[in-house]
């Protein structure tokens, strides 16, 4: 019964491989259905879309998820509204940047982590940041992945090649709510719990290095929550509190900058 659980929970990769390029969320796409030619499928054949997202379900089919460019309605795709959110397989569709562009290593690697429990106020912090920024056109090289309260599946990808990882997260140090911080982490640890949901950035990178890998620069963005609560307390809070909710707009700038800063100062040592 375990296992099964730890299925539902695995997420699906970053990005899929279309021909001779990888598509990823935020990537532009072309649509070209195989359907057997209902309203859908000849509505929208030949017409450009952005990738919301990539999804796999429970036998390993891979889905590809896409807001179409000229829909009146696209942010509520990117809200992931039905109707305005439509499902291809990668073999409908086609990459529109260009085979150089996506063949070639990006400058640098970076991995913007969502982690949290929506059910839990505040918690749920990193999750709806880590919402906002798919739906952005970011770097190449950089992917948002919603971890939730996933701990081992978030240690098993800071092993992945990134050069940078960046937790998104509720983060109480005392300040008033919706108070931002940036926060460089480092951790000592040898030995932890392998705690699958264990989401504290210190015990994440402690059970990377309990699995056996390095981990890579690390970073936090956190957030001075508001509401506290545990999964103890018997209650549930699918909602973000008022001081909390309006930081996710600075929360955006703030990543933006960081990625700026990772960006310049890996060109400039990178002969």
């Amino acid at each position: 019964m375990d296992a099964g659980w730890e299925s539902l929970e695995r997420p699906a990769p970053d990005s899929v491989e279309v021909g001779e390029a990888r598509v990823r969320a935020g990537s532009r796409v072309r649509l070209w259905p195989r359907g057997s030619g209902d309203v859908f499928d000849l509505a929208l054949e030949g017409r450009d879309a952005i990738v919301e997202a990539i999804e796999q379900d429970m036998e390993g089919r891979i889905s590809v998820a896409v807001v179409v460019d000229d829909d009146p309605g696209r942010e509520l795709g990117f809200d992931r509204r039905p109707g305005h959110r439509f499902f291809f397989s990668p073999a409908e569709i086609e990459p529109l940047e260009s085979q150089a562009a996506t063949l070639e290593r990006p400058p640098v690697r970076v991995l913007l982590a969502g982690i949290g429990n929506v059910f839990l106020g505040d918690d749920g912090f990193g999750v709806a940041l880590a919402e906002r920024l798919a739906r952005r056109e970011l770097p190449r090289g950089t992917d948002v992945v919603d971890f939730g309260i996933r701990g081992m599946d978030l240690a098993y990808a800071m092993q992945d090649d990134y050069d940078t990882v960046v937790m998104l997260d509720a983060t109480p140090r005392g300040e008033p709510p919706g108070t931002l911080y940036l926060i460089e982490a480092e951790s000592d640890a040898e030995q932890v719990a392998l705690d699958a949901h264990g989401m504290d950035p210190v015990k994440v990178l402690g059970l990377v290095r309990a699995l056996g890998g390095a981990p890579p620069r690390t970073f936090v963005v956190g957030c001075e929550p508001q509401t506290r609560m545990s999964a103890e307390d018997g209650q549930l809070l699918g909602e973000l509190s008022e001081p909390v909710r309006a930081a996710l707009d600075e929360a955006v700038a703030l990543v933006d900058s960081l990625l700026e800063r990772l960006i310049e100062t890996h060109e400039k040592e990178v002969p």
